[in-house]
């Protein structure tokens, strides 16, 4: 029995590879059209009475002719065409759900077009690889993956990880896709490769564009100082509202820092906070910062942008009106606009005091924070003037109670935003 099932085997797949042989340009390209996805690909020992007439419109198209040959080889036979059309069809359910859940919070989160239509484009296009034939061989209840899970998997700690574990997701399947489809379709597998590295742009893009946007939304900007309780201070200001960190240590040495700067950023990200590095763009890219900001002595903010990209944000310090135009020229995201007081972060440095913050207001086309000696008591000066947006140091990072005083800045932050807009 094994002897004629081999030889009904090697049978078809001669008349296969002639027919294939004998198939001129016109056969071929009028067959293109009608042929349906060819029923070769089920097993060929089931086929043994196939004749070369039945098998000419099914094998006419090249990629259908090298996924019968791939199908039916005794190295590949051994999977089956049920478990390739299984893999694909859970791997399409996969890559399109993901994209759904991507697309759902571009459209109602960011409301943003663009985000929005490339997701859904993506999904039609995946729709369209789906065919009925693969489907068929969905065996949801005997599947023994439905029943696996991991904890991971039950909790999202926010929009952030959410996005991230569906971008992965997304990526994976199409992956998948890419691998087995060339059992079944090369064009396929081509167009599964392309939509993965459209994931990766979008996802770059995504990322890039929910930074820019949390950063416009920020009014208060935290920089650190090295205190002890560092880490307390900082999530007791998160709790009270904080989205902006600047991570600043000037003593430390670098294994610290790196320590330090990680885990600042696994807490920021918990509390959906972007955290900033000072100075060090290095260190900015080795913890997967949010962004860097820059002294007027530090790296020139082209050079940055060319190791940060263009997904990451870049601020810049300034003490004038020249630095300030300069800033904005080289393409920093936001400056900082100050030292508005004295202040013993920069020591010796004299005052731009508000003349300059009322210059800022009149001038200044980017988001800009104002910085410098500003205390719960100054705060009402500053907004006064015209400031939108301020950073504090010394007013949070050695108050008592860090939450309740940042939930008065960001109170007052918003009652100033209110005021302005109905006026």
């Amino acid at each position: 029995m094994l002897n004629l099932g081999w030889e009904k085997y090697s049978r078809s797949r001669k008349l296969a590879a002639s027919a294939a042989d004998h198939l001129d340009d016109a056969s071929m390209n009028s067959s293109l059209n009608a042929a349906p996805l060819p029923s070769l690909l089920t097993n060929p020992l089931t086929n043994a009475n196939l004749t070369g007439a039945n098998l000419t419109g099914s094998i006419a198209s090249p990629s259908f002719r090298m996924s019968v040959s791939r199908m039916s080889d005794p190295s590949t036979s051994g999977l089956g065409q049920s478990t390739i059309y299984r893999i694909l069809d859970a791997n399409l359910d996969r890559a399109r759900e993901g994209l759904r859940i991507i697309e759902e919070w571009c459209r109602f989160g960011l409301n943003n077009p663009q985000f929005t239509e490339e997701c859904k484009n993506l999904r039609q296009e995946l729709g369209q690889w789906h065919r009925e034939e693969i489907r068929a061989y969905r065996d949801t209840p005997n599947d023994p993956g439905t029943g696996l899970t991991h904890p991971q998997e039950q909790q999202r700690a926010n929009i952030t990880e959410l996005l991230r574990s569906n971008f992965c997701r997304t990526q994976e399947a199409l992956r998948v896709l890419e691998e087995y489809s060339k059992l079944y379709s090369e064009p396929m597998a081509t167009a599964c490769k392309q939509m993965r590295y459209r994931v990766y742009t979008l996802e770059s893009n995504l990322t890039g564009h929910q930074r820019h946007q949390k950063l416009k939304q920020s009014y208060l900007y935290l920089v650190t100082s090295p205190v002890e309780n560092l880490f307390s201070v900082v999530e007791a200001a998160l709790e009270g509202g904080l989205t902006l960190v600047q991570y600043r240590d000037k003593t430390s040495d670098d294994l610290t820092r790196i320590r330090t700067a990680e885990k600042l950023k696994q807490l920021c990200h918990r509390y959906n906070a972007l955290l900033i590095i000072n100075d060090r763009v290095d260190l900015a890219l080795a913890v997967d910062a949010d962004g860097v900001h820059l002294g007027q002595e530090d790296l020139p903010i082209s050079f940055a942008r060319q190791l940060l990209g263009s997904q990451r944000i870049i601020g810049r310090s300034t003490k004038n009106p020249a630095e300030m135009q300069q800033a904005i020229q080289e393409g920093a995201d936001y400056i900082g606009v100050g030292p508005v007081y004295e202040t013993p972060t920069k020591a010796g440095r004299a005052a731009a005091g508000l003349e300059y913050v009322r210059h800022a207001v009149k001038n200044a086309t980017i988001p800009w924070f104002a910085i410098g000696g500003i205390s719960a008591e100054s705060l009402a000066d500053v907004l006064t003037n015209g400031a939108e947006r301020v950073a504090v140091v010394r007013a949070i990072m050695e108050a008592e109670q860090p939450t309740l005083m940042t939930q008065f800045f960001v109170s007052q932050m918003h009652r100033i935003q209110t005021i302005r807009a109905s006026m």
